[in-house]
């Protein structure tokens, strides 16, 4: 059990009420948890607390990447990569990227789909390596034809039950509501946290398109009927409308992408209290490095496609006051861990939102992704004490939180983690 008490001083405090500076700020952490938070004077110091200044840096709470995937793949090559490298290979480069997850600043993650994330959970939470929490969904569940389907390949070549070809992203391939239910037990059954589905296509699925509908609505109840009895929800990748409607509509709580989330889709969002996860970074990338990284080519031209109707469709909602995440989908190598807080410079940058908005997204907002609404992402009595401070203020440049030195201190559940302050 952890008893320390640690006091962070001389601290400005990010309020997301306020969305402003608590200045000259101090905050509590006793066993693990924010006992205090607030101006130095409404502070107190136990005595037996471990004092740490912080010499007037920014306080706030851990950011959260509410959809990635840890695969330990190095390129966009989903054809030789899987079938060259040894899977142990995968997970080691995993354990490399979670070391620069929470270097940056990122003490929870929600990995979307794949297996190594699922083990390398473990491994962290018994501290035998350094990383984020995590929150896995393990064995994603596609249709076949789905976007979690390896439709790019002769089916020969791979086991249609279990998608073995893509080893660091192994999914479910189900049809039916019976197959649905057995798949989303099975889920469960190999330990995710919560369940992610293929409610449509996509744009690095070959066959398919984002605006196809995949799983039916009936298929998406049964499935959410799973979760529910189980204290689960689903996360739907769900990018054309017919998918996204049918997926708030089956009751799923997270909707990952949304390129094609129009108005009437985006109220219904806002209706079911649902949070809706644009991964805007993962096709800026794509734009910017897909040649160079092995995209292949109709991923690429899909990517072109759908970008501008992508952002302006999250600009709608943002404008409609629904839930907005930050997400990055990055899977490692070319699209690299590390450099997560690239959503929060699109959210500023593409959708309008000021950078303390962007923060409480990062934050707040993005631990009802990870099932730990109320748990952490502010900085206040009773939270977990997930806490960074940042050498420059991110509230007036929000590219601050890009560059890892500036995170000089990064503290995970009241454990101190990283600390490169001044001595």
């Amino acid at each position: 059990m952890n008893t320390k008490k640690l006091v962070l001083d001389n601290v400005r405090v990010f309020s997301t009420e306020r969305m402003d500076l608590v200045e000259n700020g101090r905050i509590l952490v006793e066993g693990g948890r924010i006992s205090s938070a607030g101006s130095r004077g409404s502070v107190d110091i136990p005595p037996d607390a471990q004092v740490i200044d912080g010499g007037g840096r920014v306080a706030l709470p851990g950011l959260i990447d509410a959809h990635l995937h840890i695969t330990g793949m190095r390129s966009g090559d989903n054809v030789k990569e899987p079938l060259l490298t040894p899977m142990g290979v995968f997970f080691a480069r995993g354990v490399k990227d979670l070391e620069k997850l929470i270097m940056a600043g990122f003490t929870t993650i929600v990995d979307a789909g794949g297996i190594v994330a699922l083990h390398l959970r473990e491994a962290v939470n018994e501290g035998t390596i350094i990383g984020p929490r995590v929150f896995a969904a393990g064995f994603s569940l596609s249709p076949t034809f789905g976007h979690g389907d390896v439709h790019y390949m002769p089916v020969e070549y791979v086991d249609a039950r279990t998608s073995k070809f893509m080893k660091p992203l192994k999914g479910l391939i189900c049809d039916g509501e019976a197959e649905c239910r057995k798949a989303a037990r099975y889920s469960m059954r190999e330990g995710a946290d919560f369940i992610k589905v293929m409610a449509t296509g996509g744009v690095l699925s070959q066959r398919d398109r984002p605006e196809y509908r995949q799983f039916t609505l009936e298929e998406l109840k049964v499935i959410v009927d799973e979760a529910r009895a189980a204290k689960r929800f689903v996360h739907a990748h769900a990018q054309g409308k017919e998918g996204i409607m049918n997926a708030l509509n089956a009751g799923v709580k997270v909707i990952a992408h949304a390129i094609y989330m129009d108005e009437e889709a985006a109220l219904l969002a806002k209706e079911k209290d649902a949070v809706v996860v644009p991964t805007l970074s993962i096709v800026h990338k794509i734009l910017e490095v897909g040649n160079k990284a092995g995209i292949p080519e109709w991923g690429l031209r899909k990517s072109e496609e759908v970008y501008r109707d992508h952002v302006e469709n999250a600009r709608k909602a943002k404008k409609l006051g629904v839930k907005l995440a930050t997400g990055t989908d990055f899977l490692g190598g070319f699209f690299p861990h590390g450099e997560n807080a690239m959503e929060l410079k699109i959210f500023v940058e593409k959708l309008g939102m000021t950078p303390g908005e962007a923060i409480r997204a990062a934050t707040e907002t993005a631990a009802e992704v990870a099932g730990m609404k109320g748990q952490t992402g502010k900085i206040e009595a009773g939270m977990v004490a997930d806490i960074i401070l940042v050498k420059e203020n991110p509230l007036m440049s929000i590219d601050s939180l890009l560059k890892t030195e500036n995170i000089e201190l990064v503290m995970k559940g009241g454990e101190i983690v990283k600390n490169k302050l001044p001595q």
